[in-house]
């Protein structure tokens, strides 16, 4: 007789992701996607912590993939700086993830979130601002607003300030990053750290300052997967490759958006972006 243990399926894979909506949303269309291809269980361990603590996750096999930035991987995890093309971080970040930690890189999904520093609409157009470069050059200055994370880490703040000579004309302000286009709009700073997927930047008049000069390295999305699982079940890596370049930075705001400024339900808004490229169910 099958006692009642018998009746657990076990999860065909465990997606993971870090603790914001982006990531959260970034799994659960993998998640969905992942079911309906492959038709068993999926289990979900989203909105784990941050980057290091859903590093470790997948190495200690607590997951079996999550989505992850190039340049996040390349700084933070394999502690390299100096480098800001997006195809040679990812090549030397597939190569080492996978010789020293047996973990795969796929193809990236098809958008940048780096770092987005970012005006009033109404400054840019008063004051000509289209790069970094012009904002260096203008002698009003700015008051900065930003993340912790963006204050500490060095290819944030220390990059801007080492490629930028920009006019700080108070202290930066630490803020929650939900706070940052409030923050802007009502004059408390007059530049912000934002990222290039945000929300917002959908439907606010901000402009996003162009980083000419290179200063933040690449953070294209990509699912990284532990290799053992995709050798085993090769219809996981079919499904997942089927994800690569399926989206674009104005998709994303658009989907962070719906999520964060529309209260529309993960879920569904996930069902949907699946639904219009061709993946639904």
């Amino acid at each position: 007789m099958c006692l009642a243990g018998c009746l657990a399926v076990k999860p065909v894979v465990t997606v993971g992701s870090k603790n914001f909506t982006e990531q959260n949303l970034l799994g659960e269309i993998i998640a969905q996607h992942v079911q309906n291809r492959l038709h068993g269980l999926v289990a979900r361990k989203l909105n784990l912590g941050g980057t290091m603590l859903t590093h470790s996750a997948l190495l200690n096999q607590e997951i079996d993939l999550y989505p992850e930035y190039t340049g996040t991987a390349f700084t933070n995890v394999l502690k390299h700086s100096g480098v800001t093309d997006p195809g040679v971080v990812f090549e030397r970040v597939r190569a080492e993830y996978l010789e020293g930690m047996n973990l795969t890189w796929l193809d990236p999904l098809g958008f940048n979130n780096t770092f987005a520093m970012a005006v009033r609409g109404s400054d840019a157009r008063e004051r000509n601002l289209e790069t970094l470069s012009d904002a260096a050059a203008d002698p009003k200055g700015f008051v900065l607003g930003a993340g912790y994370e963006f204050v500490e880490r060095p290819d944030g703040f220390g990059a801007l300030n080492q490629t930028y000579n920009l006019r700080w004309t108070g202290g930066t302000k630490t803020m929650d990053l939900g706070l940052l286009y409030t923050a802007l709009q009502t004059s408390k700073v007059s530049m912000i750290a934002g990222s290039l997927t945000d929300g917002p930047l959908s439907v606010l008049d901000i402009k996003v300052l162009k980083d000419d000069k290179q200063a933040f390295p690449p953070y294209q999305a990509c699912i990284v997967a532990r290799t053992d699982k995709l050798k085993s079940n090769p219809q996981l890596r079919a499904a997942l490759a089927e994800l690569s370049g399926k989206f674009t930075t104005e998709k994303m705001r658009e989907l962070n958006y719906r999520v964060d400024g529309k209260h529309e339900p993960m879920v569904q808004v996930a069902s949907d972006f699946l639904r219009s490229v061709g993946l639904a169910q």
